[in-house]
């Protein structure tokens, strides 16, 4: 659905963006472009820095707590545990609000929109895909150095206090010179502004964040063959009367030749079960509505967005231990028998009240269950044969084991 962008495309776009002045935040005159060699330079001396930062733990209010602690590299950069969320804050005991996900991919997670049209071959086949992007579970920034700021200075993330502090303790570390040349000026905003530029450029490192190095990928090119469990796999994961999941999850080239990314970045409802483990939920009346709130804001009183969440990529999904936002299921297998079983099996998913009655679709107010996703493999009856059996799961699985990074023949 969406284009990605060639690793030397994106080399050239770090050029082209760093040829252009940073914002002032002075009234000193700014200098003018860069010219190639020194923007191909300036790119790669800020990656440099980025990936000292993304590993140094001095940059939380903690002492303790570094990018990798959450975005561990032998993980696809995501959580290296099984816990919901991930804990933070000054001393390691905030509990986190949604499940953390992996930073590889988000080269090609389009922008933002309201409204997203994947255009046919003429404008009459548009049609309006609704909410779709952003680099976060509600889509509420759209650049890697915006999403960074969300984890330096929320409470029970880093916890640094401001940008001041966060600038404060880089100044102190061994790439300090470094940063502060970078950066022009040692004043506060412009050195937090590169740090978060740094950042950015880090994670353009197409070997560490956007390898497409899978299996997948390898049988894609012609350079190696799938088992037959991963083919059956394949062939339910793209059916639409089983499986169905390319729906979403699109595992075909686009029309440019460039890999799949395994996500079309909608933002959906899936109903999932209220995770009790997350502390936040333990106030009955609070909800993540995701797009409507209450993180993100400007969709606020939109009910029709109310608990939608942006679909993520299934690349390297196999080395994960937590799914959905919320983190409530511990296992790949069980997150592909939701999707099959949550309609005829909702007694497997969702607790019962005091009558018994099954409290189905628990995480979202009724107000707004309306908007749950039903198409397939969703909206069976209860009791109904679900789309895909026991054996079914499995081969799913083992396909979905091929988008692993680091395949070697």
């Amino acid at each position: 659905m969406k284009r990605v962008l060639s690793a030397v495309f994106l080399v050239a776009a770090v050029a082209v963006l760093a040829q252009i002045p940073r914002l002032a935040s002075s009234t000193e005159a700014q200098p003018g472009p860069l010219s190639r060699k020194a923007a191909a330079e300036r790119a790669s001396a800020l990656a440099a820095v980025g990936r000292k930062i993304f590993f140094d733990p001095a940059l939380s209010g903690s002492g303790k707590l570094s990018c990798s602690s959450c975005h561990d590299p032998a993980f696809a950069y995501g959580p290296p545990n099984a816990l919901s969320v991930q804990m933070g804050g000054a001393n390691l005991l905030r509990p986190g609000l949604r499940a953390v996900s992996s930073l590889r991919y988000l080269q090609a997670v389009p922008h933002f929109t309201e409204h997203y049209f994947d255009s046919g071959e003429s404008a009459s086949e548009s049609v309006d895909g609704g909410p779709t992007g952003g680099l976060t579970w509600d889509g509420r920034v759209d650049r890697i150095r915006e999403q960074a700021r969300i984890p330096l200075l929320s409470d029970f993330e880093s916890a640094n206090e401001s940008p001041a502090a966060v600038v404060a303790a880089a100044r102190r570390s061994p790439y300090g010179p470094e940063l502060l040349k970078l950066s022009g000026s040692a004043g506060t905003a412009p050195v937090f502004d590169t740090i978060l530029e740094s950042l950015e450029a880090w994670q353009q490192d197409y070997r560490q964040f956007y390898p497409y190095s899978s299996k997948y990928d390898a049988w894609l090119a012609g350079k190696t063959s799938l088992s037959e469990a991963e083919k059956r796999g394949l062939q339910l994961f793209t059916d639409p009367r089983k499986g169905d999941c390319a729906r979403c999850h699109v595992a075909t080239r686009d029309g440019n030749g460039s890999p799949p990314q395994f996500t079309d970045y909608a933002m959906v409802a899936l109903g999932v079960p209220r995770n009790r483990e997350i502390h936040a939920n333990k106030d009955p009346h609070w909800f993540d509505l995701g797009l409507c709130g209450p993180i993100r804001t400007d969709f606020r009183g939109r009910d029709e967005y109310c608990g939608r969440f942006r679909t993520p990529s299934l690349r390297n999904v196999a080395t994960r231990q937590v799914f959905f936002h919320n983190g409530v299921v511990h296992s790949l297998k069980d997150a592909v028998e939701f999707y099959a079983q949550r309609d005829t099996n909702p007694e497997k998913w969702y607790p019962r009240d005091a009558t018994g009655k099954v409290m189905k679709f628990d995480d979202l107010p009724t107000q707004y269950q309306r908007n749950v996703e039903t198409g397939s493999p969703f909206g069976r009856s209860p009791g109904a044969t679900p789309a895909l059996s026991e054996e079914e799961v499995a081969d799913i699985v083992t396909f979905l084991g091929t988008l692993t990074d680091g395949f070697i023949r």
